[in-house]
């Protein structure tokens, strides 16, 4: 991995991240946010993955239906934020739509994706700090404002 600030605005900082071949994504940029002490940013991505899991919320389970996908494709898109999780270090929530070597699409929540050629992120902090709490009765934590 490498990574440059490209831009720092009243403690507002921009990050670029360029992974490299077979790093897995998303342990990588978890732990960059916790390097930097990243609390509230949002991130974009583009590159490719020569394998990945992405999930599916599924609400009555209240759990992630994996979905493997078990070839190389292209990340089309990423999007996703970093909030301080109940724990109080930075929580990562990624969603992705990864392209087929037919054209054909899949999607869902990242949740492990080997880097081949490349993964380049954007991550830009917002003021102030997000959290991140679990909430029992939906079986996933999300972003609370009023925390």
């Amino acid at each position: 991995m490498k990574s440059q600030l490209v831009n720092e605005i009243s403690g507002q900082r921009t990050f670029v991240v360029v992974l490299d071949p077979g790093e897995e994504a998303f342990a990588a940029v978890t732990a960059f946010a916790v390097d930097q002490k990243v609390g509230n940013a949002s991130l974009t991505a583009i590159g490719a993955f020569e394998r990945a899991t992405v999930g599916w919320f599924d609400p009555n389970a209240k759990t992630y239906r994996k979905i493997p996908i078990d070839e190389q494709c292209e990340v089309l898109s990423a999007i996703g934020d970093v909030a301080l999780g109940d724990d109080g270090k930075p929580s990562l929530h990624v969603h992705v739509v990864l392209g087929l070597s037919d054209g054909t699409t899949r999607g869902g929540h990242l949740l492990d994706g080997i880097v081949r050629p490349t993964l380049e992120i954007t991550l830009v902090e917002a003021p102030g700090h997000l959290r991140r709490r679990k909430r029992p009765e939906l079986g996933v934590a999300l972003i609370d404002l009023d925390a």
